[in-house]
């Protein structure tokens, strides 16, 4: 062959293989457009729909608030396309947060009617959130309105709406408000239903089913003429989730199942348990601007004046010495209040001194009053909730007591172990998975845990707490540098969320 057939032979060949290249290329992009899940899905993104009534920084009740306003973004970083849907809330500044006045509106069907529904939305570090705008739903208290059954139904039947226009590749629902979003998504696509406190289940009438598409038929742990909607999302999500593994394993007795411990035992293999974290950029000890000195775990001593600040701000003795003790919370028999209650007066009269944070029950509020006026000196009590003040009683106490009757999962243990404040808790779900006893792991341990729900074992864990606290300072500040150096961020968490997506997502398809 002559060089100039070789040339024009050789051009050809290039030629051909750009021509293969650009076909194909035009292929995948039509595959793309298609979006031919069997053929793109391994690697595509997950594309997540979060369903949520509250979502830190902009509405927030409970520790739901801070997995919504948190695990989206740990979820984003990992590649995932998430849009986190919440009620547009009486309570959310628009302003502050950045919300449009306008959005995408939609004609959501409700009963024989159609109602408008108005969807405006931000991006949020990767995520989109959408803010589902109603009067039926954003109300001036994200819980506690007589109709909230029918208001979170109507809720669930906008966020369908808006997943019909906008497909996903999974729908992760929380709690019993966002429970009725899994059956109304069907078998269309996967779903994740996630239990952040068994205890409230949403009971109500089945009156609010058939305005939103559904069938009364009632399921086997429903009563005649009754609608149960975390027990509807239990027996029907693709994957059923909960906030720690102890807890998924607890849901499963008689003592923590709340009358579902049958349906669970049913989707057993399909119940899951995943740790949550904490935003570890907010929670940080280094940077917080409400505290009176930031230090590291490198460096600690500026912990020493945000003890001595707080003591000084609750009108109590600055003291090194003394042992301070913080409780952040609801004052209910969930979080432990009795137990709290019965041993106080012993802890201060044994020369502790108590940081109170929260509000809940009256009868409690008002014995707890009664406590400060006959400790005045060695008990700083505010009842409600002050944001600032919970990161200075997280950085200025020595304990952080959480004595729970049950716990899904905590965060109060995970925050104050960033701020090297030594947790006090019952060995009982989440509590049980975070925190481990000094004295049976001493190398390893980072609190200190009781089992038995009394008295007894309480003041028993407090007394060995306290007993370390004031025996060693090179122990006790071994101890705390220890706490400090552990990563309860959501990475972790976030990956095995998305280890459950893909396997869900898997399920689907097949």
């Amino acid at each position: 062959m002559n060089a100039r057939v070789l040339y024009i032979s050789q051009r050809h060949q290039r030629v051909s293989v750009a021509a293969q290249r650009g076909r194909r290329a035009r292929f995948l992009r039509t595959l793309d457009n298609l979006r031919v899940p069997s053929l793109i899905a391994p690697k595509a993104q997950l594309r997540v729909a979060f369903a949520a009534a509250e979502a830190a920084p902009f509405a927030k009740v409970g520790g739901l608030a801070d997995v919504a306003g948190s695990l989206p973004q740990a979820l984003a970083r990992l590649g995932c396309e998430v849009t986190l849907y919440v009620p547009l809330h009486g309570t959310i500044d628009r302003a502050k947060s950045g919300i449009p006045a306008a959005g995408a509106e939609r004609s959501v069907s409700y009963g024989a009617s159609h109602v408008r529904v108005a969807y405006p939305s931000i991006e949020r570090d990767g995520v989109r959130v959408v803010f589902v705008a109603n009067k039926r739903v954003g109300r001036d208290k994200v819980y506690g309105a007589p109709d909230d059954a029918k208001r979170y139904a109507f809720f669930c039947r906008s966020v369908a709406a808006a997943i019909e226009d906008e497909p996903a590749d999974i729908v992760h629902a929380h709690d019993w408000h966002a429970a009725l979003l899994v059956p109304m998504i069907g078998r269309r696509v996967a779903t994740i239903f996630t239990i952040h406190n068994l205890a409230y289940q949403g009971k109500t009438s089945a009156e609010i089913l058939a305005p939103v598409g559904l069938v009364k038929t009632r399921i086997s742990v429903e009563k005649p003429g009754e609608c149960n909607p975390m027990a509807r999302a239990i027996a029907r999500a693709d994957i059923v989730s909960t906030v720690s593994p102890g807890y998924a394993k607890e849901i499963l007795t008689p003592e923590f199942g709340e009358g579902l411990e049958g349906l669970l035992q049913q989707r057993k293999a399909d119940v899951r348990g995943i740790v949550n974290g904490i935003d570890t950029e907010f929670f940080d000890p280094a940077t917080d601007p409400h505290i009176a000195a930031n230090y590291s775990a490198e460096d600690r001593r500026g912990k020493a004046q945000c003890k001595a600040a707080l003591q000084t701000e609750g009108g109590l003795r600055v003291d090194a010495e003394t042992p301070v003790l913080g409780v952040i919370g609801r004052l209910v028999e969930q979080k432990g209040i009795d137990l709290l209650t019965a041993v106080a007066p012993d802890l201060l009269e044994g020369g502790a001194q108590l940081v109170v944070l929260g509000s809940g029950d009256p009868a409690y509020e008002e014995r707890w009053r009664k406590l400060r006026e006959r400790y005045p000196s060695r008990l700083f009590l505010t009842l409600g909730f002050d944001a600032a003040l919970a990161q200075r009683i997280y950085a200025g106490c020595d304990l952080f007591l959480m004595p729970s009757r049950f716990e899904p999962c905590g965060l109060g243990q995970l925050i104050s172990l960033r701020y090297g404040t030594i947790p006090v808790v019952r060995a009982v779900g989440g509590l049980a998975d975070t925190v481990r006893d000094v004295d049976e792991d001493p190398r390893a341990g980072n609190g200190f845990s009781f089992r038995q729900y009394d008295r007894a074992a309480f003041s028993g864990a407090l007394a060995r707490a306290l007993r370390a606290f004031r025996r060693d300072g090179d122990l006790w500040n071994e101890l705390r540098g220890r706490a400090m150096h552990e990563d309860h961020s959501w990475t972790a968490s976030a990956k095995q969320y998305l280890d459950m997506y893909r396997l869900a997502h898997k399920r689907h398809r097949e």
